[in-house]
Parts: C-alpha cells; structure tokens; sequence
C-alpha cells in the first residue's frame, strides 16, 4: 500500500458559518456540522478527525448559494496559461465555469474549450494575501477527477515566495493524483537541494484493494511540526519527513508562513497529456477545507503579500 520515493491579524476561530440567507443544500450543510460534532456518517469512507491535540482555526466549509464564487475575503486566483514551469495546457480563469460553489462545496473544472489561445480551461485557489500558518494540521476532504493527463493537487508555498524563489520558500504537497495512477496520490516536499522531478522528497499512498479516489470523498491532510512534517489518507499516516532526513546539502526551510493552493491542471511533464480516452470536463470537488494549531499553541492566521510570480520555472505546479 505504500511506497517511499526521491521524486497577525487573526481571522479568530474559523469555525462552520450557516449563510440562511443562501441556497446552501440544507443535508449537506448540517452533514457537516455533524462532522465537526465529531459524528460519524456512512458518507464518510474513515474516521479522520484530528485528535483533541488539535484546535481548529481556520475553514472554508463553502456554505455558499449554488453558482456563487469561492468567497473573496478566504481565497484569490493565479490567471493566465504560462505553462507553470512544467509544460501544462490549461488557461486559469476567475469564472465560475471553472470554480464555483455547488451543494455546500467547492468544484474547480477543468473544461475543454478554446480560450485567450488555449484549449483548456481550469482554476487554481489560494490563500496568499488572505491567511497563512506556520505549523498545524492542514487537511481537506476532496473528491477525485479522473482520466488521462488530469493532475489535480491541494498544496502549499511559502509566503517569502517573492523574494525567496522557489524552492527557496519551500512547497509542501499535501496531496497530487496523476490521472495514469487512479488509485494513488502522492505528497512530497520541495527546498533547497531537493526540489523538481525525482529530487523532491515524497511517499506515495494507494488505496486497499484496488480502489480509485475518484470514485468517494476521501481526506488529505498533513501535520506540520517544528522539525517534521507526517502525510495521511483518511486518518492513515503513510509517509513523514524530518530536518534529519533531508539529502546532503538540503536546507530545511519549512519554518516560515505557507498559504493553500487548489488546483486542477490539464497535462503535463509528470501526468503526461489528456489522449482519447479523457472525458472533459472533469471535476475536483472539495467539501472543506480545514486548518488546525496545535492546541499548546497560540492560534495565528497570518496576512501574507500578494504578488507571487506565476509559473516560475521549475515550479512543480
């Protein structure tokens, strides 16, 4: 199952929101509020709460009216089609074609159509300029898409992007699917002296019995330490990486803010390219998004700056 590879301003408690005011699929909102209750549901594929280590500081729960942007004061967008330094077809968009609110959650589509030059389309969500952390439990509960060339992924950068270029900021992965490897994701850190390609440090998780993660829900979540940094799949941890273990040379950098990034691109060096058996538009559908302090720890959500250079190359995104 699994395999290793080289490859402030507070917001306060950001805790679940019910807008009565919108469309908000009433099941699923109160599904989860049961969850944050600590109930379980048969929807849910495993208990992966975070243990009472944890305080919670910070959400989108996207309890939004249907057809509504993502929320303007939690995430903003990287635009345009640069190829994000790893030869990728998609041309990121603000319109809700791509990214919208649906039944209580986020979907980001990746569409197959000609626009500003390219022939597809998609959105990439960040946190950057609106809330960053250093250290904590990161998690998100996200349905797969599927199919040949896909490469969704749920990561985070370093807020000193613009005047720490990658890797120097740092990227931690919390969770990337190419759609050639339907029942694996993989997770993985990049810095200096280990970054891009086969150099960053990763592990990779597959589901039991031949199971595809676009087929359910399923949550994706790190824990984030002064000097460590664990991987988990529905509760289950499957890989972590210490200051020790980086190669010879390595600089460990993950002690500074990351924002979250959300994205869903089309082809690629890794994923390779969609072929004919890719059906579009694909979706990646995201019920929430969480973030956690240790409990011992005084919260902070941090502001971060906002001018990040998009697709700088080498960037593994």
């Amino acid at each position: 199952m699994k395999e290793t590879f080289n490859r402030n301003e507070s917001h306060g408690y950001g805790g679940f929101r019910l807008n009565t005011g919108s469309t908000v699929n009433p099941m699923s909102a109160w599904r989860k509020v049961a969850i944050l209750c600590g109930c379980v549901f048969t929807v849910i594929s495993a208990c992966a709460q975070p243990s009472a280590a944890w305080t919670l500081v910070w959400s989108d729960e996207f309890a939004q009216a249907d057809g509504s942007a993502p929320d303007p004061a939690k995430w903003v967008y990287d635009l345009g089609a640069t190829g994000w330094g790893n030869n990728e077809l998609q041309y990121y968009t603000s319109r809700t074609n791509n990214a919208r609110i649906e039944n209580g959650q986020l979907v980001i589509e990746a569409r197959k159509e000609s626009h500003q030059g390219s022939d597809y389309t998609s959105a990439r969500l960040k946190t950057q300029g609106k809330a960053s952390w250093t250290y904590g439990r990161i998690e998100a509960r996200i349905k797969l898409p599927r199919g040949q060339g896909i490469w969704p992924a749920f990561w985070m950068l370093g807020t000193n992007i613009p005047t720490a270029p990658w890797p120097k900021c740092g990227e931690i992965d919390i969770m990337e699917n190419i759609g050639k490897e339907p029942g694996i994701v993989h997770g993985t850190v990049h810095g200096p002296g280990y970054a891009g390609g086969a150099q960053g440090m990763g592990g990779s998780y597959s589901l039991p019995g031949g199971g595809v993660f676009a087929d359910d829900f399923h949550v994706y979540a790190v824990e984030w330490t002064t000097n460590q940094i664990k991987w988990f799949v529905d509760g289950s941890q499957y890989f972590s990486v210490t200051s020790a273990s980086l190669p010879s040379g390595g600089k460990w950098v993950f002690t500074q803010p990351q924002f979250i990034l959300l994205n869903l691109a089309v082809g690629g060096n890794w994923p390779g390219y969609p072929d004919g058996t890719t059906v579009l538009p694909q979706r990646m559908t995201v019920d929430y998004v969480r973030v956690y302090a240790p409990s011992n720890v005084a919260a902070r959500v941090e502001h971060a700056p906002t001018n990040q250079e998009p697709g700088k190359p080498g960037m593994v995104h």
